[in-house]
């Protein structure tokens, strides 16, 4: 019987959308609304308002209305002009290969907001076409039903979209990015308003409809999650640090802070975190591996590390890396985050700046550039008071790791230099002392070409990897060679023989003699805890033949 593989890496799944019934609402009076699950209001005819909430707005022809599940609305008529309104119910459904993968978050299913778009009049004929055809009389009616209901379904998510990325008035915008960088000096509201160009008074309104806090509650915030990521680096005294937040004195600094988070700021390093968000893949391993699920996990891809030993996901939040600040910062408040973790030139390159994000939760600084993986687990370990568990686990592995170098000086291995050779769709690269390179050289003390151990010798851990040219291959041969195909965007390797197939490849000792290993990416690239020690278990077993 074939061996079943469990993949090391497993990808979120989105749920399927569907719609559980449609119904026509017509009168010339109040048309309550009442759904347990999201409903989709499109007005067919006639002018009125709608209520929901503390939500208003005119509705007329073309209009639609998004509404939370279990809300309450109501549509009132003008008197002389009816209103003809479709009441569509949308819901979601788990795939069947859940038990792979965990659920992802579905925007319009889980809306907890009001959403109202004056004027879609293409929306509202795709509801009408549902209604007309509710009862299809062919199977090709039914599949049409469900053509257009997703079509509905993505120009929703769409103008969703479109509409929180242009969601800042750009002077407000302004004031925001002005308290936002500027919260340790003097602030007044006054001053903001200023820059807004509108009234103190106005400002105070626009202000809260745009972020949900008082100007004082706002610069609050900012205040005291700044306070934490000091007090969490050590970086000062307290009366130190009350100066550099923008509090006079310690005093009127602690009274502050226990005002907003309920205990003094003595306490604060030793009280436990259990709701954290990491900005990057390998820091919600990391965390995994502590036994803190993460809350929620803001990267370019929705992987995450499954393998023994380490607790899966239940209700982690997926948000994409490209979100905007808005919607980022819409999540992290939502989900009570306590602490974000991330490395600064990760947030900037999304253009998720630190001081965009402060005011829902301290962030923790982790560097991924300037330090290996065992400082990202000790470090991470330490902002989430858990650095004996993440002790006792590098205590083992390393453990783990002499015994495997002990066994690999037996082999012919031993006696080698390795080159790793990792063939991108754009570049050609030679790995160094990550990844991989971590697993070959320091864990199991392979040689690597000297022009490598140069550069690790130079730059130790933040050496990751060196372009070269094709006709440069020669400089880094080694006596083996391992090689790293990254496919394109669409999944091809193709390009790879630009190299596999050249002269300058073909030429090298190490292919001459069949001393090449093809490694798959997914097993030997991700750095983190989790994955270091499979790869050292796999490296061991392809030098000894223990496979």
């Amino acid at each position: 019987m074939d061996k079943v593989v469990v993949p090391e890496w497993v990808e979120s799944l989105f749920p399927f959308y569907t719609f559980d019934s449609i119904q026509s609402l017509y009168g010339s009076a109040n048309l309550p609304i009442g759904q347990s699950s999201t409903a989709l209001v499109a007005i067919a005819g006639g002018k009125g308002i709608f209520k929901a909430g503390d939500r208003s707005g005119e509705i007329a022809e073309g209009s639609i209305i998004l509404l939370p599940p279990c809300s309450e609305a109501a549509l009132i008529a003008d008197r002389l002009q009816p209103l003809h309104a479709y009441t569509l119910s949308i819901g979601s459904m788990e795939p069947k290969q859940l038990a792979e993968g965990m659920m992802r978050k579905s925007d319009i299913a889980s809306n907890s907001e009001v959403r109202f778009f004056p004027c879609e009049p293409e929306m509202a004929a795709l509801v009408e076409e549902l209604y007309v055809h509710r009862s299809p009389e062919s199977e090709a009616r039914h599949v049409r039903n469900q053509i257009v209901f997703h079509q509905l379904v993505l120009m929703l998510l769409e103008r969703q979209h479109s509409r929180e990325a242009a969601s800042l008035q750009p002077s407000m915008e302004r004031s925001l990015a002005y308290l936002e960088n500027q919260y340790s000096g003097r602030m007044t509201r006054d001053a903001l308003a200023e820059i807004a160009g509108v009234s103190s008074s106005h400002y105070s309104i626009l202000f809260k409809q745009l972020t949900g806090f008082s100007f004082n509650e706002y610069l609050s915030r900012l205040r005291v999650h700044r306070a934490k990521e000091l007090l969490l680096s050590g970086s000062g005294t307290l009366r130190e640090i009350a100066l550099r937040v923008g509090y006079k004195d310690e005093f009127y600094f602690s009274r502050r802070f226990k005002q907003q988070t309920g205990m003094p700021p003595s306490a604060y390093n030793r009280m436990p975190l259990r709701r954290a968000a990491v900005m990057l893949t390998p820091y919600a391993s990391h965390l995994l591996l502590l036994g803190l699920e993460p809350a929620v996990l803001i990267s370019d891809n929705s992987e995450y590390v499954n393998a023994e030993g380490v607790q899966q996901p239940q209700a982690m939040l997926f948000i994409h890396a490209d979100s905007s600040v808005e919607q980022v910062r819409s999540a992290l408040l939502a989900h009570d985050i306590e602490l974000i973790i991330a490395d600064s030139r990760h947030l900037d390159e999304h253009g998720l700046h630190a001081a965009q994000l402060r005011v829902a939760a301290p962030i923790a600084e982790i560097p991924w550039m300037g330090v290996g993986w065992k400082e990202h687990l000790r470090l991470i370990a330490q902002v989430v008071r858990r650095a004996e568990q993440a002790e006792r686990w590098l205590a083992e592995f390393e453990e783990e790791e002499q015994a495997a170098r002990a066994r690999i000086q037996h082999s012919g291995a031993a006696g080698e230099t390795i080159t790793i050779v990792v063939v991108k769709p754009d570049k050609l690269l030679v790995y160094g002392a990550r990844n991989v390179g971590y697993v070959l050289y320091s864990s199991l003390g392979l040689q690597p070409p000297a022009k490598i151990k140069q550069e690790m010798n130079r730059l130790g851990e933040q050496f990751h990897s060196i372009p070269i040219e094709i006709s440069q291959l020669a400089d880094y041969a080694g006596d083996r060679i391992m090689v790293i195909v990254f496919p394109d965007v669409k999944g091809s390797t193709a390009h790879s023989e630009a190299v596999l197939g050249s002269s300058y490849w073909e030429e090298l000792p190490a292919v001459r003699r069949n001393r090449v290993h093809f490694l798959e990416k997914d097993d030997w690239v991700p750095y983190n805890p989790v994955s270091i020690r499979l790869q050292l278990r796999r490296a061991e077993a392809l030098f000894t033949g223990n496979q």
